[in-house]
């Protein structure tokens, strides 16, 4: 199974970190996007780190990071500086997607 996680929130870290440490772990993948506020998310550890975990992939929209402050240039590379283009890819490739 193929999950897709949009976040467009910071609030949620602790569930989103759990979500996909469980699916990762019964060897699910996981495709997570973060836009907007949700890109306030790559300043914690915990976020930043899902990304090494296996069959995890993690991308941001560039333009909602910029617009709120994020120094993308910081952002480790294992994380997709990207569009809404990585967006309609989850989307349309995820078997399920949940929004937090």
């Amino acid at each position: 199974m193929k999950f897709g996680i949009l976040v467009n929130t910071d609030l949620h870290l602790e569930h989103l970190a759990g979500l996909t440490r469980a699916a990762s772990g019964q060897g699910h993948e996981v495709v997570i996007f973060a836009m907007d506020r949700g890109t306030h998310l790559t300043k914690h550890r915990e976020f930043v780190e899902l990304c090494r975990l296996p069959r995890v992939t993690i991308s941001l929209c560039r333009h909602s990071a910029e617009e709120h402050g994020i120094d993308v240039e910081g952002i480790p590379k294992d994380i997709v500086c990207g569009s809404q283009f990585n967006n309609a890819a989850m989307a349309h490739e995820a078997d399920r997607v949940l929004v937090l």
